[in-house]
């Protein structure tokens, strides 16, 4: 076990696990660290805790110290300075006419490296611009292709629920997501009603999955839900189930007299095929 602090480097990114060292340090405080690409200005996420050897990743660095104010405004001319770089790049790409779209700028704490990240449909030969890139910034440059998903991370916008974008806002990591997760939520499986503004699967449908699969898990005992398709007894009278609210533990039934009615599942009996 060891003691260690979680770090973010950018809003939503991923959580990175640096030693406090003597620096006691509170979430939301601003500390300097050195990374595998340089020092970096980062946000601490995760106070003080212990964690096991088998989840960090080695060597385990130390917090340089913690953000001064003159720190903090470095920071924010580096911001101003990545949106001027950004439209210096975008300039160069059209100068070389290359096939790529220009997604964000990122600039080191200390300006060791400059990251242009971008989106393309295959591979591109960005040689000649790096060249021109590094001529203008006198600093390492770096141009690293992404994902769609990775796009609406960095672009942010609102989802088809009308709120902000989970990879922008709190998702540091995406999770994998199947077609399977929206057939066991009974969801509808066309692409435009399951898929986020990224043309990908939308994250959310792994957050009720886990819900999902202990109940498929249960089929068999008494709390068990009914299937879709079977035929009941409720207190009302014979008929077919159509759909589940696993949420509210409820079941809408279709009766064979042609009315729709929504029961509880302890208040249904499940008719075997013996039976019907």
């Amino acid at each position: 076990m060891q003691i260690v602090v979680g770090i973010r480097f950018r809003k939503a990114g991923k959580i990175y696990y640096f030693a406090p060292g003597k620096t006691k340090l509170a979430n939301n405080d601003g500390v300097i660290v050195e990374t595998a690409r340089g020092v970096e200005y980062g946000t601490v996420v995760i106070e003080e805790r212990s964690v096991p050897d088998s989840e960090i990743v080695q060597p385990l660095k130390t917090v340089l110290r913690r953000a001064t104010e003159e720190d903090c405004k470095k920071v924010t001319e580096n911001r101003e300075k990545e949106k001027e770089a950004f439209k210096i790049c975008e300039k160069k790409i059209a100068i070389h006419n290359l096939p790529m779209k220009l997604i964000g700028v990122e600039y080191t704490f200390d300006i060791n490296k400059i990251i242009f990240y971008f989106t393309a449909d295959g591979r591109v030969d960005f040689r000649e611009l790096v060249k021109d890139l590094a001529a203008v910034f006198h600093t390492r440059i770096e141009l690293r292709q992404i994902g769609v998903r990775d796009e609406a991370k960095i672009m942010g916008g609102i989802g088809y629920c009308g709120r902000a974008l989970c990879c922008a806002t709190f998702l540091g990591e995406f999770e994998p997501v199947s077609i399977r997760m929206a057939k066991d939520q009974n969801l509808s499986l066309n692409p435009t009603k399951i898929s986020g503004i990224c043309g990908r699967l939308m994250c959310c449908l792994k957050y009720e999955n886990d819900m999902y699969c202990n109940s498929k898990c249960c089929r068999n005992t008494i709390i068990a839900p009914p299937k879709r398709g079977s035929r009941v007894v409720s207190v009302d009278g014979e008929g077919k189930v159509i759909s589940i609210n696993e949420q509210k533990r409820t079941a809408t039934i279709l009766l064979d007299d042609k009315h729709t009615i929504v029961a509880s599942w302890d208040d249904v009996i499940e008719k075997d095929e013996d039976d019907i």
